[in-house]
């Protein structure tokens, strides 16, 4: 069993909000459908409003501070993305989009990723695809086809969420897991020179 990197990158402002809320029912989905496909998998999540101040300053400065550069890291080295972000004035917010262009325009390539969004009502539900999916795709990640919108009404069903959205969760969870889990594990190669004989033993086994 392989076990999977999973980054989920979450824009909420507030403790709690509804981002995160979708965050975790998509990471939950993607886990499942995951072990489904016979493969393990762990969960790291990143708060971007515990960085905003890092963020700010990484802008003009160029340089991440340790707290950032850990979040970074994170996002760059799993073998999949699930991003959220709160719409903002028709958009994803500027605390989402900050986070990504501090990233090397080429850590993302190739990386799946699936799009959520959330807003208090449903005429932004094409946020997902009139910003956040030319915005990955700039970055040359692969985003799943289902992007998955939550408005404030899709909270109210059965298990505190609409079965329609339940089911938009799942189709995207299974599309993100076909995905990563058709792929090399992203986990690093062990180090080559980790081991290494000292010299002066080379020396005497040669004597």
């Amino acid at each position: 069993m392989t076990t999977r990197t999973l980054a989920v990158v979450s824009a909420g402002l507030s403790t709690p909000s509804s981002t995160r809320l979708l965050a975790d029912r998509l990471s939950v989905a993607t886990v499942d459908a995951l072990r489904a496909r016979g493969d393990d998998a762990t969960v790291e999540v990143v708060e971007l409003r515990t960085h905003a101040r890092d963020l700010a300053d990484d802008l003009v400065t160029g340089f991440a501070n340790t707290s950032l550069q850990a979040a970074v890291d994170t996002v760059t080295g799993a073998d999949g993305l699930i991003v959220v972000t709160p719409v903002f004035s028709g958009s994803y917010s500027g605390l989402f989009k900050t986070f990504f262009d501090v990233l090397d325009k080429e850590s993302l390539t190739g990386r799946p990723v699936l799009l959520g969004a959330t807003a208090g009502t449903a005429r932004h539900s094409l946020v997902i695809e009139h910003a956040l999916r030319p915005l990955f795709a700039y970055l040359r990640a692969v985003a799943v086809p289902t992007g998955v919108f939550a408005a404030s009404e899709d909270w109210g069903g059965a298990d505190g969420v609409d079965r329609a959205l339940a089911a938009r969760v799942e189709r995207a969870a299974g599309e993100l897991a076909d995905i990563v889990a058709g792929r090399p594990s992203s986990a690093r190669p062990a180090d080559p020179f980790a081991d290494v004989t000292p010299f002066d033993q080379l020396l005497r086994g040669k004597a």
